[in-house]
Order: C-alpha cells, then structure tokens, then sequence
C-alpha cells in the first residue's frame, strides 16, 4: 500500500539531509516550515472549487411528503375522516422509504382523523346525527332540492333523469324541468331500500295528484309523474321525505306554466263542479280485475252498483250549488242526463246475465260520455278537451325516480 504525498508541492530532498528508509516520510519532516500552500483557481484556505459535498454542489433538502399534507389537511378539517386517517398511515409509509419529510405531519392527520372518525361514529350512534342533518336543511341554499316545496317549479342541471342534487327556483310561468306537487314524509327506522321507496312513492304519488290537478282535462298528454326518494346516504342522515313532480314524458323535455288546479287556482263555481266529477271517477276507477264479465259477473254487478250511487251523489251536488247565470242551463241538462245514465247502470247492477249486463252497461256508458260535458265545462271556464288515453304512453318509460 502507497502513502500518499503531504499536501502541497512536490518536496525535493536535500543531498545533505538524512533519508530514512525507502517508502517512509523524511526524517525531518515535522521539522521547519513548508512554503505556503497553492490554492487552485485563486481560492482561499477551504475553498473547494466543486463545493464540500462533491462535484455537483451542496445536497437539497428532503421533498416534504404530500400525502402527509392531505392527511393533516383533512385531520384539522374533520372532513372525511376515514380518508384522513388512511392517507397518513400511507404517509408514514413513504416518509421511511422515501426520505421525505412530512412525519410529524402525517402522525397528526392520523390522530386528528381518528378523533373526528370517532366523533363521527358516536354521533351516527346517539342520533345526533339527525340534528345535524335539519340543520344542514335550514341552511341550505335555495338551489337545493331539499328545500322544494309543494306548488315549486324548478330546473335541474341533469333534467329529470338519475340522481340530482340541485334545482334552481323559476316562476312556473317560464320553462321548467319539473313542478312539485306533493311532499310525503316517511317515518322513522332502518333504510326501507330502493324498491320499497319506489312502490311507496308510486302508490302516494300517483293518488296525491288528483287533489293537485282536480281537473284531469287540464293535464297534457305529455305531463308525467316523477319523484325524488331518499338515498340510503341520505337517510342515514336524516332524510325522510318523498317529493313528487309534474314532469315532461320525455326528462330532457320542459313543461311550460304551472299545471296546478285546486282551491288555490280555481273559483267556488270551478271547484264545485269538479268536486261533484271526482264522486264519479272514483268510482269508475273501482273496476273489477276481470276485464271481462263472463269472467267475473257478481264483480262486474257490483262495480255498477257503485257507479249509480256515485251518479246520484254527482246529480245531487250540482243540483244543490248555486250556478252562475251562463252555467245554470248547461249544468241542469247535463244533470239530467246523468239521471238516465244512472238507471242503465243500476239495471246493470241486477242483470242476471252476462247479455242483460252488457245492454244496460253499453247504454249507461254511452249516456256519461264526457263530451256531454263539454258546454257546461265552457260555461264555467274550465278545460274542455277531453284528456285523450294514449296506450303509446302508457306503456311508455316516461316518469319515474330521482334519487337525492
């Protein structure tokens, strides 16, 4: 093994100067002042002319993690604390592999998250949660759809299809996506599931709708059912209310005007005689499931048997309202021929056979044909185009459910 020379420059021995050994430092060496050191490139004592941690200067400080970051954003925050807490175990993770900074960083997002998970837990457990939830509710922008309320129109960014959070507030009388009818709110307990809160909303929704739109003649072809059902992140935190709406058939279609028609909109001479129409649609809705009446005659005898009573209740009460002057004619013929209509029906109701039923029926059908109400309709100024039944429609995917 060689021994380097001392630094600085090359020493020539003196002839007269003891040697030692070949390979060892001259005897003298301790001895007597060298010439000054040479600096290269004109430096001073310590100055290296690559710096003093190599060729490629001083060394950077370690990068500062940034999923540590995250974690002790999300930890102060308490948002999302479960996403808090896993971003700082990560975090740990790549500080020690990595060499980065960030560790006591990433320890505090741990712990901050794992109290706000726990808060998060106890709240959910002891029903806090639900407060919460109201109060979100009562500080809610109006562009939420919490915040619809019966008579509403409103405007969806994603119409009225899928999920939907937002509905920005317009007057009815421009073009809107939907117009609430009813607000139905559900008891308290476990999430009932999707497929129940649609047949719940199917059954409500539907049956609400005639006391917000009285007269049928006034709802267009192209007007469907919707509703908005609680999701089951939504219910967790309190939700508990089913929103129905008057939708166009086609959800990225708009409806224009509201469609509402009841005591709100109407006068006491519309309501009246829309009050006496609902005793009979009630009952012609009561049909038996046998459509045909060799199938199910005794069924058939009793839905008509119900039909003339709620003939003579309708007879009765527009017999009774004080009409205005133009209607009082045409509500008077129009009673009267309800009177006949009765009489088939009531017939019908004792048939004793399939063929006696069929007369009577065809005949007392014929006599509550609504355009016989068309004069008494115009006289008092309401609809007078009979609501047309569209088998297209029906079996259309039109209407449906929104999830909040």
């Amino acid at each position: 093994m060689s021994i380097p020379p001392p630094y600085g420059p090359p020493h020539t021995p003196d002839p007269q100067e003891p040697q030692g050994p070949p390979g060892q430092y001259p005897a003298h060496q301790a001895q007597g002042p060298y010439p000054p050191p040479q600096f290269p490139y004109g430096g001073q004592p310590g100055f290296a002319p690559y710096g003093l941690y190599g060729p490629y200067g001083p060394r950077p400080p370690a990068a500062v993690n940034g999923v540590a970051v995250a974690a002790l954003v999300l930890g102060v925050l308490c948002f999302l604390p479960a996403l808090g807490l896993v971003l700082g175990l990560v975090a740990l993770r790549q500080v020690k592999r990595r060499g980065e900074r960030g560790r006591g960083m990433a320890v505090a997002g741990a712990v901050l998250s794992s109290a706000g998970l726990a808060l998060w837990v106890a709240a959910l457990s002891t029903g806090v949660a639900s407060g919460v939830w109201e109060g979100l509710k009562d500080g809610a922008r109006g562009d939420s759809v919490l915040e619809l309320d019966k008579g509403d129109c409103f405007n969806s960014p994603g119409g009225l299809g899928g999920w939907t959070t937002d509905a920005d507030l317009v007057p009815c009388a421009r073009e809107h996506d939907g117009e609430v009818f009813a607000v139905i709110d559900l008891p308290d307990g476990d999430y009932p599931g999707d497929d129940s809160l649609t047949d719940t909303a199917d059954e409500r929704c539907y049956d609400l709708q005639d006391a917000y739109v009285m007269d049928a003649w006034a709802l267009p072809g192209h007007v469907d059912v919707y509703y908005l059902v609680p999701s089951r992140v939504s219910w967790r935190y309190g939700d508990r209310e089913i929103t129905c709406l008057l939708g166009n058939r086609d959800p990225g279609a708009t409806l224009t005007g509201s469609l509402r028609r009841d005591a709100t909109t109407l006068d006491a001479h519309q309501l009246a005689y829309l009050e006496a129409v609902a005793v009979l649609n009630s009952a012609m809705e009561q049909a038996p499931e046998a459509e045909s009446v060799e199938e199910d005659l005794p069924g058939h005898r009793e839905w008509a048997e119900k039909i003339a009573a709620a003939l003579g209740e309708q007879t009765g009460m527009l017999r009774e309202h004080e009409w205005p002057a133009g209607a009082r004619q045409p509500v008077r013929e129009l009673a009267a021929g309800l009177d006949e209509a009765r009489e088939e029906w009531t017939k019908a109701a004792g048939a004793d056979d399939v063929d006696t039923y069929y007369e009577h029926y065809d005949r007392g059908w014929e006599l509550t044909d609504p355009e016989d109400s068309v004069t008494a309709r115009e006289a008092l100024g309401l609809a007078t185009t009979p609501p047309a039944y569209d088998e297209e429609a029906e079996n259309d995917t039109g209407g449906g459910e929104m999830k909040v």
